[in-house]
């Protein structure tokens, strides 16, 4: 098992954002399951090995579900199975581990959800095609995507 990076979450109504803190990550695997397992593991700049696994508060809808790897983070778009807002990131009700922080650039409270979903956050990186119709999910590949990407 190696190092855990440092992992900012943020949530909106249908999915939570996960910003994995590494920078000039290589080899990253990033899987998650539809009983809302996220297993992260990839190489940092010196060869150091860096793997996290986190049980997620609820159910995901893996197709749903974007990475986009950078070269400071990687973020992960996560969509919910049920729409609503999560108590917590995990399903331990237990303190989270010291490297899981809140992205308060990214967070939004329920009541202003309408009028943040306008807002630009670090995920919106325009079509290809250039035009403006971008979501929040913009320049992330699915996660089964990402797997046929990486040649798995």
């Amino acid at each position: 098992m190696g190092r855990q990076p440092e992992v900012l979450w943020a949530q909106r109504s249908d999915k939570i954002y996960l910003t994995v803190s590494l920078p000039d990550a290589k080899d990253v695997s990033v899987k998650c399951t539809p009983e809302g397992l996220f297993s992260f593991s990839a190489t940092g700049a010196q060869g150091e090995p860096f793997s996290l696994s986190l049980e997620l508060f609820d159910t995901i809808i893996l197709e749903g579900s974007k990475t986009n790897i950078g070269l400071r983070n990687i973020i992960c778009s996560i969509q919910k199975e049920k729409k609503g807002w999560w108590k917590r990131l995990l399903k331990s009700e237990e303190k989270p581990a010291p490297y899981i922080k809140v992205d308060w650039n990214k967070w939004c409270d329920e009541d202003e959800e309408d009028s943040a979903s306008s807002l630009p956050s670090d995920d919106d990186y325009g079509g290809a095609d250039g035009k403006d119709d971008s979501s929040d999910d913009d320049g992330l590949l699915y996660l089964p995507d990402l797997e046929k990407a990486r040649g798995k």
